[in-house]
């Protein structure tokens, strides 16, 4: 652990690429260790090939070696894998009352590329976990809704992840001109979801992701 400290210190020190100057004292200060479990800790990390050190008078300088680069980017891949897997915890919150309008112009479409013919609304979301919608859906290959022209006014493309609340199956619906920031998740669904399931504003959920 006290390694995966030291490198996520020295990165952000921008020890990536170039040398950096380095004290004792700051890193022990930083990490809450003594100075000298510092330098000891320096000549572990460097005997495993993960830094380079180099001594210019009393100045001492570090860079991460490319192979301290690739153990933080294994790491990396590993948190994303268990933290980004497809899971959205939230809060229900009251949208700004044009869900029903946007579903009602799209029903042709949810209902032909997701297979159910949705409720003329939709449910809104503060996503709590993860940062944002987009961190969950990011491996996730959505289905497109084709934009379309009605009464010469243009609808554009909006991108459908499937999901489960519950039992109940619906779709992330993100439109290509969206007006809600990325912490707030559209659901569309066959059924009313605050009533199926009970939900009111600051209800806390979890949302499911269907990966195909």
């Amino acid at each position: 652990m006290k390694r995966v400290k030291m490198l996520i210190l020295l990165a952000r020190r921008d020890a990536i690429g170039e040398r950096v100057k380095i004290t004792m004292r700051e890193l022990a200060d930083e990490l809450g260790i003594s100075p000298q479990s510092v330098l000891r800790l320096l000549d572990e990390m460097e005997g495993d090939g993960l830094i380079e050190r180099f001594v210019e008078g009393k100045k001492t300088y570090v860079e991460i070696t490319p192979k301290g680069l690739a153990f933080l980017e294994d790491l990396c891949d590993a948190i994303s894998e268990v933290l980004y897997n497809g899971v959205i915890i939230g809060e229900v919150i009251s949208g700004i009352g044009e869900g029903a309008y946007y579903v009602r112009q799209y029903s042709h479409l949810i209902k032909e590329y997701l297979g159910f013919e949705p409720y003329p609304g939709t449910l809104n979301v503060k996503v709590i976990f993860p940062k944002t919608v987009f961190d969950a859906l990011c491996n996730v290959r959505p289905v497109i809704l084709p934009g379309f022209v009605r009464e010469g006014r243009t609808f554009g493309d909006v991108k459908a992840y499937r999901v489960r609340i519950g039992n109940v199956e619906g779709a992330i619906v993100i439109p290509s001109r969206t007006v809600h920031p990325p912490k707030i998740a559209e659901i569309v669904a066959p059924v009313y979801l605050r009533k199926e399931l009970g939900l009111r504003d600051g209800s806390k959920i979890t949302i499911r992701v269907v990966k195909e």
